[in-house]
């Protein structure tokens, strides 16, 4: 298995930085926290995208394509740094985004905008539903389109992981972490993230906070997840098959659903500004910081436990969702 034998381009910085969180860690009593900062990436302003973008894009250049295709909610951060990328490779960006046009750009649209990209409304559908349609009529248009799919959550994507690990692993040489928490969202990341712990011998627990209720319940989250993690291992050519128990998601923490911001969230963006000087989004990172603040909490983790957060990006939704942010939530952090 040689990832090698695959084409990426370069879109982002890397290694992305490996720092511990001393003021946090203390604060709540708890374990060592340290964070993977892939907030830092580079790309319009950075997040996790950047690492599956660097693979799909190099397949979509490889294959001639002229226009690439994605979707997300209105505040997706896949769909920002899929514009940039595209806007980087001169290629032509439609983004259909779930909801209805707001009065005002703000956070991720307005970036979106700045990069020049189309932007399709198309209300309840956020995940790519209208995708199909959309490929066609731009075929019919004379356009080579290609489609990346619903947070780049495919086996090029998943195999950007793979890599993220072999990067920790070199950052943290002589040492090891007991759990690493990430937000878990599409899939991509949390497939990528067990393959990679299985290649390089990892022995830290790896705890995919889930973001997102699940709306498809002819298959769970956590089936499509595996699914993605053996196909994936199939495409890179690793002869190995992953059973469910392989897999931690924790499901605990999603509220009220996908992107509305209640107490848990505001908490966790006070503590980890007030005490790191570090931003957290309010629908993916802030989420399963609040998980991870909560586990500390619970007795989940031992004193000489090793944490690692892994930030997978998000901060410019905080402008868009200024109306939800408790700014109480600081005054309680001091």
């Amino acid at each position: 298995m040689h990832l090698k034998q695959f084409e990426k381009i370069s879109l982002g910085f890397f290694p992305t930085p490996l720092v511990e969180l001393s003021r946090l860690s203390h604060f709540l009593g708890g374990p060592k926290i340290f964070m993977k900062r892939d907030d830092l990436t580079g790309l319009a302003l950075g997040g996790n995208k950047t690492r599956k973008l660097e693979y799909i894009l190099a397949d979509a250049l490889k294959q001639g394509c002229d226009t690439i295709i994605t979707a997300g909610a209105a505040q997706s951060n896949h769909c920002r740094q899929t514009a940039a990328a595209a806007a980087k490779l001169n290629l032509q960006c439609h983004l259909l985004l779930g909801g209805d046009p707001p009065l005002k750009a703000q956070g991720n649209l307005l970036l979106d905008q700045l990069f020049a990209c189309h932007i399709h409304w198309t209300g309840t559908n956020r995940k790519g539903e209208d995708i199909p349609r959309l490929f066609a009529q731009l075929e019919a248009a004379g356009k080579n389109p290609y489609i990346v799919p619903y947070g780049g959550s495919n086996e090029l994507g998943a195999m950007s992981f793979i890599d993220a690990v072999a990067e920790l692993e070199q950052q943290n040489k002589g040492s090891e972490f007991s759990h690493v928490i990430f937000a878990s969202s599409s899939g991509g990341t949390h497939a990528g993230l067990v393959l990679g712990k299985h290649i390089y011998n990892k022995t830290f627990e790896l705890v995919g906070i889930n973001i997102d209720k699940t709306t498809n319940t002819a298959q769970p989250f956590e089936q499509q997840i595996i699914q993605l993690v053996n196909s994936t291992a199939k495409f890179i050519g690793l002869d190995y098959t992953f059973s469910r128990d392989q897999l931690m998601l924790n499901s605990d923490y999603v509220g009220d659903g996908y992107g509305i911001v209640g107490s848990q969230e505001n908490e966790a963006i006070a503590l980890t500004a007030k005490y790191e000087g570090i931003l957290l989004d309010p629908v993916y990172t802030a989420r399963a910081m609040s998980g991870l603040i909560h586990l500390i909490r619970s007795g989940k983790f031992l004193k000489s436990d090793r944490v690692l957060f892994w930030h997978t990006g998000g901060a410019p939704s905080l402008f868009a969702y200024a109306d939800d942010l408790d700014f109480s939530q600081l005054e309680s952090a001091l």
